[in-house]
């Protein structure tokens, strides 16, 4: 009988200890080491363009280093690195290089949401954009990203992508 109250107190904790559900949305706790995801872009003038990422999240403290490696289907590639710093129990602050300034992201149960401005023209005549990110946990552990691009207030743009911790996950949830 002594045996099995730590046999029994091993299977209480294995199946009570908490999971990550839907309600616990931390960005450093989904995207530390690798994620992978599938996403699509269309503009209002007819430009669709779907894309592959491949990340990579490092975290150090309250940073979390997310480089998204990009391989668009017509074999552009391309490489941007996030750079979010927890600020607080549900915020972060978010920069990346082509960001104009920085971004608040504000967290929500399973939901995180930020706005932010972007560069489509860097070294160039500026061509600022805004997106506006909502990114969704799902009860199954993917994370379902849907941005809406703006210019001068007006929509031009929608983004919509989805990422798995596992390829084989993120082509099954592919947009």
């Amino acid at each position: 009988m002594a045996l099995l109250r730590p046999v029994a107190f091993l299977l209480f904790a294995a199946f009570s200890s908490p999971s990550a559900h839907a309600a616990d949305l931390r960005l450093e706790d989904f995207f530390k080491g690798k994620t992978y995801a599938y996403g699509s872009f269309g503009a209002i003038t007819g430009l669709s363009r779907s894309f592959r990422v491949d990340l990579t999240g490092t975290v150090r403290g309250k940073v979390l280093t997310l480089r998204e490696d990009f391989r668009y289907d017509d074999g552009e590639r391309d490489t941007k690195t996030w750079i979010f710093t927890r600020t607080g129990a549900t915020t972060y602050s978010g920069t990346r290089e082509d960001v104009v300034g920085e971004t608040t992201v504000r967290l929500s149960g399973n939901t995180a949401r930020f706005t932010y401005r972007v560069d489509l023209n860097p070294g160039g005549e500026p061509n600022i954009v805004r997106f506006h990110d909502k990114l969704v946990l799902k009860d199954d552990g993917t994370l379902r990203n849907t941005a809406l691009v703006t210019k001068f207030a007006l929509p031009i743009a929608r983004v919509r992508v989805n990422f798995a911790p596992t390829l084989e996950g993120a082509r099954a949830i592919k947009p």
